[in-house]
């Protein structure tokens, strides 16, 4: 079915709830820094989400026709993959939380998440034209 929008605006929706969701589990970590034997926990999805679109080992798009997306993805099913780093013993200091490897993450996330806003953006502008400008 032919639809106004893009066809990546369900992809960019997904990625971006991913990254909030990112940045609530760094927000968590940074939250519980101060907690005894408390391991930072992370949220991965790039290599799945790569894998759930088809992408090869180049980071090429496959594609089963001209302009479509790969037809085994769907955004309203993908999940990251929530994970908290184990360490068999715990060493006072060592295991805590690293603000800097946190604030590091944060910073990355929020230029990724900043970035995908501005491609929907566009999106939305290039759909803003067209209705109002119409046919001329």
């Amino acid at each position: 079915m032919k639809t106004m929008f893009s066809s990546n605006l369900d992809l960019l929706g997904k990625v971006m709830d991913l990254h909030l969701e990112r940045q609530n589990v760094v927000m968590s970590n940074l939250a519980n820094q101060d907690v005894p034997a408390y391991k930072a926990r992370r949220l991965n999805f790039e290599k799945e989400l790569q894998s759930a679109l088809g992408l090869d080992q180049k980071g090429i798009l496959t594609q089963t026709g001209g302009g479509h997306m790969s037809s085994g993805f769907n955004p309203a099913t993908f999940e990251g993959d929530l994970t908290m780093r184990w360490k068999p013993r715990v060493v006072a200091g060592l295991d805590s939380v690293s603000m800097e490897n946190e604030m590091s993450i944060m910073a990355k996330n929020t230029l990724m998440y900043n970035a995908l806003t501005d491609l929907t953006k566009k999106d939305f502008e290039g759909l803003q034209k067209v209705i109002t400008e119409g046919g001329k």
